[in-house]
């Protein structure tokens, strides 16, 4: 009783809790940190198309979680939406889901532990993280291919039970006797991602918070010579160095009209 009770009634609020107070500390102590740290510049071809597939993946992967979690039963009901049709969808969709994950995944660790370049410039913190999203990425598989998938039909209901657990916590009346008959592939991959949310906040995986969402309304940079066009003769090509007594030691010869 003492370690369901630490499981389903205190890990929750403990993960929720460094998640939230995690972020905000690194925010205000650490904002130039606040990045993914690109390793583009040392690979690019498998990062142009593992990154694409695991974020994808990841991100329907997430939607899924959100609807079987946070919606419940009878909303999903009252929309006409049956169960077997729930569930058709939720198998499939999240199968595809999962398998891209997992490819673009092992495209992501080859990548960094195998090409020397990206490796070298791994730190014991991205090692970590990469070993915590491992674990909880193959945990969700396992479950949803052994209870889902190859289980018995109609697969394991987990809107009865892990929902409404999910759901109580945020009502501040967590259930831990919801979770006493969950099959342990789901009981492991909810741990693990408990887990995941409480180291969050102290790992890279802080720039899923800094998505460009206006860079498509960005405003043009415009660049303009520093140079008087006064001059009859043709500019030369590329940058050209200048006096070191000016204000920038490169200027461009070209002058662009603007980018």
């Amino acid at each position: 009783m003492k370690m369901d009770f630490f499981l389903w009634v205190a890990l929750p609020y403990i993960s929720f809790a460094l998640l939230i107070g995690g972020m905000i500390w690194r925010w205000k102590t650490d904002q130039y940190g606040w990045t993914s740290r690109s390793s583009q510049i040392y690979e690019s071809k498998l990062l142009r198309l593992s990154s694409p597939l695991f974020h994808l993946g990841i991100i329907f992967v997430g939607l899924g979680h959100v609807m079987g979690l946070v919606f419940p039963k009878a909303m999903t009901n009252a929309l006409g939406i049956s169960e077997h049709s729930y569930h058709l969808v939720a198998t499939i969709g999240g199968s595809v889901a999962a398998l891209m994950t997992v490819l673009g995944l092992i495209g992501l660790l080859y990548r960094r532990f195998v090409i020397k370049s990206v490796r070298l410039s791994t730190s014991r913190n991205d090692v970590f993280m990469y070993i915590m999203l491992l674990i909880a990425i193959c945990l969700g598989t396992t479950a949803t291919l052994v209870n889902q998938v190859f289980g018995e039909a109609g697969g394991y209901d987990y809107r009865e039970t892990i929902g409404p657990w999910f759901r109580s916590i945020f009502y501040f009346q967590p259930d831990p006797a919801l979770m006493a008959n969950v099959p342990l592939t789901f009981k492991l991959h909810v741990i693990a991602g408990l887990l995941l949310f409480a180291v969050w906040p102290f790992t890279r995986l802080v720039h899923v918070l800094s998505a460009p969402i206006g860079y498509p309304t960005r405003p043009y940079v415009v660049y303009r010579s520093r140079e008087a066009a006064t001059g009859a003769a043709k500019p030369a090509r590329g940058w050209k160095k200048v006096d070191h007594s000016s204000d920038d030691y490169y200027t461009g010869g070209a002058r662009p009209s603007g980018a």
